[in-house]
């Protein structure tokens, strides 16, 4: 694994340092979850494979343990608003380790007016510019959940940045303090729309990739399942003419005249009407049609393909999540990814065994300074 003997200290959150930790430790990180002591409420449900130390970190005793695994760890997240780590006595400055990459991550980054501004997913989008680009039909901007800015923006660019600076600590022997914004993090995951704004040169949700076009968009089909269309070139499209037979259908509105975009869109939503999703799976399988049926998560744990390429593994609780990515040619035949979430505080004493005595250990569970 590629992160072997990497120890990574990641204080307790929400969401996206969360899933760059996952990423972490699927990618063979020690990842130790710092979560609150006296707490048995597991706020992480991204843990697979992590382990769990509780401690109190408002009490002077608290901080000096989290500082001391600071200083034999490699990396530490850091999930909290610009500050708070300072005010705990945890911050840059207070950890004496060269070789610590401290990674932080928060909604608007470290510096600027809105550094201690609270916001969510939709507020970073916002902020950068990409939910202008997300809109529906009426013209009305969609946020797509919170996947741009909390996991794409976010934990992902996170895992990159500290997979990034353990290369360079290996070229320099010294860590570095990485600020990561959500804000910003969503912006550079969306490049693509400042680099290819050809594709969108008309109003919003009426252009290529955002809903205007007919050969890219989602149908219903006769059972009330739908299919997602993404034939865009024209070799594609031809194919699925063929396949669906709108090949045949007489003055037939040429794919790219935007003028016939919406007759167009209304003939081939009447086509897929004419069949079940598993009729219309089967005439599109294995074609260059670029037809899939829209599945639920059981059915695409289920697929054939998937399945084939065990794409899905299954938890402790018998529940399927997406094995982790991408498959390296050293791990191929192996299944070392972790299924087991930690219980809040579950190895807090194995960790502090390694920095304390048995009676210091006892001593800190006794006046609560770690759970």
């Amino acid at each position: 694994m590629a992160l072997r003997k990497i120890r990574v200290l990641e204080l307790a959150g929400l969401a996206p340092v969360p899933y760059c930790g996952q990423v972490l430790a699927d990618l063979g990180a020690e990842v130790i979850r710092v979560d609150r002591a006296g707490s048995a409420f597991n706020i992480d449900q991204q843990s697979r494979g992590k382990k769990s130390i509780a401690l109190n970190m408002k009490d002077h005793s608290g901080q000096k343990i989290l500082r001391s695994l600071a200083r034999s760890s490699d990396v530490l997240l850091d999930p909290f608003r610009p500050g708070v780590m300072e005010r705990l006595n945890c911050g840059p400055e207070r950890i004496a380790n060269e070789r610590l990459i401290f990674a932080r991550l928060s909604g608007f980054g470290q510096t600027g007016p809105m550094r201690d501004v609270a916001g969510h997913d939709i507020n970073y989008l916002a902020q950068s510019g990409v939910l202008d680009s997300l809109r529906d039909s009426t013209g009305k901007p969609l946020p797509p959940i919170n996947l741009v800015a909390d996991f794409a923006g976010g934990g992902a660019m996170m895992a990159l940045g500290v997979t990034s600076a353990l290369i360079e600590r290996g070229n320099t022997g010294k860590g570095q303090v990485l600020d990561l914004a959500m804000s910003e993090g969503a912006a550079y995951a969306s490049g693509f729309l400042w680099s290819m704004k050809s594709l969108f040169p008309g109003t919003k949700g009426s252009n290529m990739l955002d809903g205007g076009a007919p050969f890219y968009g989602v149908y219903e089909t006769k059972d009330c399942r739908f299919m997602a269309l993404g034939a865009i070139e024209p070799q594609f499209y031809q194919v699925f003419l063929e396949k669906s037979k709108l090949g045949d259908v007489e003055g037939l509105p040429d794919q790219m005249d935007q003028t016939e975009w919406e007759n167009l869109r209304k003939i081939i939503a009447e086509k897929f009407l004419e069949k079940t999703q598993a009729e219309w799976t089967c005439i599109f399988h294995l074609t260059d049609a670029c037809v899939s049926p829209v599945m639920t998560a059981e059915e695409a744990a289920e697929n054939e393909h998937n399945k084939e390429r065990n794409s899905f593994v299954l938890d402790e609780h018998g529940e399927y999540f997406p094995r982790p990515v991408p498959r390296s040619s050293s791990s191929i035949g192996t299944d070392a990814v972790p299924i087991i979430q930690p219980k809040v505080g579950e190895h807090t004493v194995e960790i502090l065994s390694e920095l304390y005595s048995k009676r210091e250990v006892r001593s800190f569970l006794e006046n609560g300074i770690v759970s």
